[in-house]
């Protein structure tokens, strides 16, 4: 079956689609089958990714799955990046939240039911959750085998961390006994700043060999291709950007026993 990891923090800005667009990219590059879950009502994994409105079957979205309108399968757009697909998120979402406390039981497990028909198709599914602690990213963590945490390489970075790791203490004693922490990713890193060298050494202080080897630069590019619809590899093919995220991809691969 393939592994699901969430990618989650819930201070925005940090760099979390990206990374969740060009990691799916970047394994998808390996040869592997990659859905990209977009839970984030803001939709930027599905705008980032180039797809568009058309492409979104009937208008249904994450929000009409994570209800039981329909079944994940029927709104999966097949290879918005090669060999990834992609299960869309639209503004919808925002009432989830309120949806699934109003209306369900073990409301907790709801996008792990609907994940699980399509699981063993991928060998990786990855999650774009939202940034806050609602009960849309519990399911992702509830659902999820890891949690990979990209943190900004900025003055602010361990604001509020202690929140979301309270949270998925409290996932693993109630909904999700295995879930890990796959890893944490500095993004947006400056090698000319001291600062950035001074918030790794606090983020391995606390995290120790969880912490990735490679960071990914504060450049241009990055933060220019999700408006071009494209992963930096198509972007920016050979850039300091590319090479990142080819260099996270090996690390996550090399942690799961893959090459």
């Amino acid at each position: 079956m393939g592994k699901i990891i969430a990618i989650t923090n819930q201070k925005g800005g940090v760099g979390k689609t990206t990374t969740s667009i060009n990691l799916a990219a970047g394994l998808a590059r390996t040869g592997k089958k990659v859905l990209l879950v977009d839970i984030d009502p803001q939709g930027n994994a599905t705008t980032g990714t180039g797809a568009n409105k058309d492409e979104i079957h009937d208008g249904m979205s994450m929000y009409d799955v994570l209800v039981g309108q329909v079944p994940l399968k029927n709104i999966i757009i097949p290879g918005v990046i090669n060999n990834v697909d992609l299960a869309p998120a639209t503004i919808s979402l925002a009432g989830a939240d309120v949806y699934l406390m109003e209306k369900l039981d073990d409301n907790q497990n709801i996008l792990l039911d609907r994940i699980k028909p399509i699981r063993d198709k991928y060998d990786f599914i990855l999650i774009d959750c939202p940034p806050s602690l609602g009960l849309i990213n519990r399911n992702a963590l509830a659902c999820a085998d890891s949690v990979l945490i990209p943190i900004q390489a900025e003055y602010y970075a361990l604001e509020g961390l202690a929140q979301l790791l309270t949270s998925i203490r409290f996932v693993q004693k109630m909904f999700n006994k295995n879930l890990t922490i796959e890893g944490i990713v500095l993004t947006m890193f400056d090698s000319r700043t001291k600062l950035s060298f001074e918030v790794m050494a606090e983020v391995k202080k606390y995290f120790n060999e969880k912490v990735y080897r490679t960071h990914i630069p504060r450049n241009i590019k990055i933060s220019e291709s999700p408006s071009h619809g494209l992963s930096i590899f198509d972007y920016d093919k050979g850039g300091a950007g590319a090479v990142a995220y080819e260099e996270l991809t090996r690390e996550v691969l090399a942690n799961n026993g893959k090459q």
